[in-house]
């Protein structure tokens, strides 16, 4: 299995070069050549497999035995995926009238994300062990589940970016409460957009990057979409129905529903929809809805800010995991990907033609939910199922209740956050949750980070003090020299 980049610059790499990157260096992002194809036969075998399993399978594909042989990668899964809150690791709620909700939200940052950031964060560690040297991650996006991936680790020092005031306080008390060496948080006056600015300058410097092992661990890289695809396939075995129908008969469907923001779940499901499986994939944003005006319209541009919504994880103007459904609808054609998002980053906006559209429709649907529709959505849920959603889930979950139901088409909702992590919308929906014990004792812990303030140059600024922060651990480790200093 080789890697490319979506722009059309890099061809060739393998999984370990692209776990330690990330963008590529011609701004694109990294995908594999080709995608693998599941037969209808090796679907039904790995029915009744365990998630933890089916994650072993999964990355098996991509990661070739020379780098990982089958025996680690068993091992690192496994312990990665130990300690989540439900033996299962992941779980599905079935209520009523086929709402049937999958809870990836089971990990230490109660958050989807803790299932591919343990996994990668254990495939990151493995080949430091073993070449004995060490790497900084820099992440925005997905600061919490870094954070209690990587903490303690010798091998990574983890620089955290987050939006102050656009998370929950049990979002940021998940990065700031960590006061392991190894972990350096800042706050950022801004959203999830600005700060991906500096990172992605401050990423496009390969000297940088070589020369201090800088690396991300959002959904750019590769790993993370790839142990994604594995919850698709969990869904898909378990609800589509596929145990009911004939060894040579057709595969039966499955309507996948996500919410999105960076558009990292739904490139997964996308892809898994290549491999072979029948997913019918439905993208549900809040507000920010530049997915939906993308796919209905054509308009694949920025409004002129975030807007700061109830479901703030998709609070997000920059999906750029859209940049990897381009390139594999449009031919795996890296000259016009390229042409397109440089097109994008230099004037926040590009119109798509029609032809392209129309391609994306076909793939990919789409709608958008109101703070008030997501209220709603969480309220109806409890007063039918006594069950209560995230805001964030809220959003998939609306779809449910406006979307007419096939006859014979099984549906999936994919519940990415746990309740617990956004009280304040819970309460503001008329609804109770009782806060585990994990997440109480937040509140007693001491914190610890440095803020990043707005000012007329705000992105240089940013840009120069984490510039200066990546350096000076880069210099540190050297003097320790290795992983095992």
């Amino acid at each position: 299995m080789q890697y490319c980049s979506t722009r059309g610059g890099v061809h060739g790499w393998d999984f370990h070069e692209v776990l330690f990157s990330g963008f590529a260096p011609d701004g694109g992002m990294f995908i594999p050549e080709n995608v693998p194809v599941l037969s209808p036969n090796t679907l039904r075998t790995w029915k009744g497999l365990t998630y933890t399993q089916l994650v072993v399978e999964v990355a098996s594909l991509f990661i070739p035995t020379r780098l990982i042989p089958r025996l680690d990668l068993e091992v690192l899964v496994g312990e990665a995926l130990t300690g989540f809150s439900v033996p299962e690791v992941l779980r599905i709620a079935r209520l009523k009238e086929g709402l049937s909700i999958l809870e990836l939200f089971h990990g230490d940052t109660m958050a989807f994300k803790d299932l591919a950031m343990t996994c990668t964060v254990r495939f990151l560690n493995y080949f430091l062990k073993k070449q004995n040297r060490t790497a900084i991650v820099l992440v925005g996006d997905t600061g919490g589940s870094a954070v209690q991936s990587a903490r303690g680790l010798r091998g990574l020092d983890l620089v955290v970016v987050y939006p102050r005031g656009r998370i929950t306080p049990v979002q940021e008390k998940h990065m700031t409460t960590c006061l392991e060496d190894n972990v350096h948080v800042f706050s950022a006056d801004g959203s999830s957009d600005d700060i991906d600015r500096p990172l992605r300058r401050l990423f496009a410097d390969q000297e940088l990057v070589s020369s201090h092992s800088l690396m991300s661990l959002n959904s750019v890289n590769w790993s993370r979409v790839m142990v994604q695809l594995a919850h698709f396939i969990y869904a898909y075995l378990e609800l589509s129905g596929i145990e009911h129908t004939e060894a040579d008969g057709d595969l039966p469907e499955l309507e996948v529903v996500v919410p999105t923001g960076g558009a990292g779940n739904i490139a997964a499901g996308y892809i898994v929809k290549l491999m072979g499986l029948p997913l019918k994939l439905v993208a549900m944003v809040n507000s920010n809805d530049i997915v939906h005006r993308t796919v209905t319209m054509g308009d694949f541009s920025m409004a002129s800010k975030v807007t700061q919504t109830l479901a703030p994880a998709i609070d997000i103007q920059d999906p750029y995991n859209m940049e990897r459904l381009f390139w594999l609808l449009l031919g795996r054609d890296g000259a016009t990907v390229k042409n397109m998002m440089e097109e994008f980053q230099q004037s926040h906006r590009h119109s798509l033609p029609e032809n392209q559209r129309r391609l994306l429709s076909h793939v990919l649907s789409t709608g958008t939910v109101t703070d008030e529709g997501i209220l709603e959505t969480m309220r109806r849920c409890w007063e039918e199922n006594q069950y209560v959603l995230c805001p964030h889930t809220a959003v998939a979950v609306w779809h449910h209740y406006h979307c007419p139901h096939s006859p014979g088409l099984n549906r999936c909702y994919i519940a990415t956050a746990s309740p617990a992590k956004f009280q304040a919308t819970v309460q503001r929906a008329g609804l109770t949750f009782e806060l585990p014990d994990a997440v109480l004792a937040l509140d007693k812990l001491a914190t610890r980070y440095q803020s990043l303030e707005r000012s007329s140059n705000w992105c240089k600024d940013w840009e120069d003090i984490l510039r200066e922060k990546i350096q000076s651990l880069s210099s540190a480790r050297k003097t320790r020299q290795s992983y095992n200093s």
